[in-house]
């Protein structure tokens, strides 16, 4: 790696109460490149005395603002010093700067892209609930901007400045992390995986700033906010130039568009999102456009579209339609509505729509909970069973 190059690399290191492992941390950084900024997100420890003796910048945050904050105020003191490239690791030492070798040859090959450390979860201590928070986490972002990763909790990344720099984010604590990834891809950038080792103490020795439930609320509501925005029909601002979407695909050649339903391949969650969705759609009172409509959504969310056109025939009338229809009047009067008026339904039923649409509202998100779980365990038990049939 050429001297020129790693002029404009940086290594940024937010630090929260890490007084065992900070040290190390940040020397073995300086190690692998020459420009290193740790930023003190409101630590109760001296950082800046611990570090003295190191060729660091040390910026503070006089109270704790988060660590998505700390990253954006190690990104704007990188660009005012030129810097091309920012990577980011965690002072507690659960990852080793010497994989920051990994990232080098990749960032300089390709330019339009976030690189993530994929850690390897071979590793002994590996909590279980870091097993299935990535897991968790890998399955929102693919529904939000369709890219698979195998590790988006991963905090060992490289950023290109000036790119990161126009993004706009709103996430200021871990949430910073799962939203970043997913405007990488509406902004027209692409995610790639470096892969990189990781140590996890003993759960004795193992020091979390995580709030289990701050944190999460804070997450789950970065998540839904992502996956609503996603649906919204205009388009993101493009950094990079886009590849052809999907729906200039069905326009301009419907066959290859036909063909590439008929390839989807799915996960058994993907499969069981899709069929929720297609389930949902279906029944509410969408006249006329329930097709449109899971396909748009469906397409927006890249699901398996195939599945979630055909299962909305489990929706088709009379009985779905008029279960809403008599689980709102029920809901709107409090008795149910008398046999005779239920079979003059279909004559007279925009008398019926209000209670048709309260009805749906109820109804829906039922059925496509439980037709999702059944398809989810249909999938996995056919994958498992393919698995060992191949092994």
């Amino acid at each position: 790696m050429s001297d020129f190059f790693l002029q404009f690399v940086w290594c940024a290191v937010p630090v929260y109460n890490n007084p065992a492992t900070v040290l190390d941390v940040v020397r073995r950084c300086c190690e692998q490149v020459p420009n290193v900024v740790v930023v003190d997100d409101g630590s109760d420890i001296p950082v800046q005395e611990l570090l003295k003796d190191l060729p660091v910048t040390v910026l503070r945050h006089e109270q704790n603002r988060g660590k998505g904050e700390a990253m954006l105020t190690a990104l704007r003191y990188i660009a005012k010093q030129g810097g091309a490239w920012m990577i980011t690791l965690d002072a507690d030492g659960q990852h080793d700067p010497a994989d920051i070798e990994n990232f080098l040859p990749a960032m300089q090959a390709g330019p339009n892209a976030i690189y993530i450390g994929a850690r390897d979860f071979s590793s002994p201590n590996i909590p279980a609930g870091s097993r299935f928070g990535r897991r968790f986490s890998n399955f929102w972002i693919k529904l939000e901007c369709g890219a698979s990763v195998s590790d988006t909790q991963s905090g060992f990344r490289a950023y290109p400045v000036d790119l990161l720099s126009q993004m706009k984010l709103r996430g200021r604590r871990y949430d910073f992390e799962v939203e970043v990834l997913t405007k990488t891809v509406w902004y027209g950038l692409s995610i790639k995986e470096v892969p990189i080792r990781v140590f996890y103490p003993s759960k004795k020795e193992r020091i979390s700033h995580f709030d289990q439930w701050k944190d999460n609320l804070r997450l789950t509501h970065r998540h839904a906010m992502l996956v609503s925005r996603r649906l919204l029909p205009w388009p993101h601002k493009k950094l990079v130039k886009p590849a052809e979407t999907d729906w200039k695909v069905l326009v301009r050649h419907p066959r290859k568009f036909l063909a590439m339903l008929l390839k989807e391949n799915s996960s058994p969650a993907e499969l069981g999102l899709a069929a929720g969705v297609g389930i949902l759609l279906a029944t509410l009172p969408l006249i006329a456009c329930h097709t449109v409509a899971i396909l748009y959504v469906t397409t927006k969310l890249k699901l398996n579209r195939l599945l979630a056109l055909n299962v909305q025939h489990l929706c088709a009338p009379p009985l779905v339609p008029l279960a809403c229809i008599g689980l709102g009047f029920f809901l709107r009067n409090g008795s149910w509505i008398g046999r005779e008026d239920l079979r003059a339904v279909a004559s007279n039923l925009h008398q019926h729509f209000l209670n048709w649409l309260l009805g749906s509202v109820v109804l829906a998100p039922v059925l496509a909970i439980i037709s999702g779980l059944v398809v989810f365990y249909i999938a996995a038990a056919v994958r498992r069973k393919g698995v060992r049939r191949y092994a």
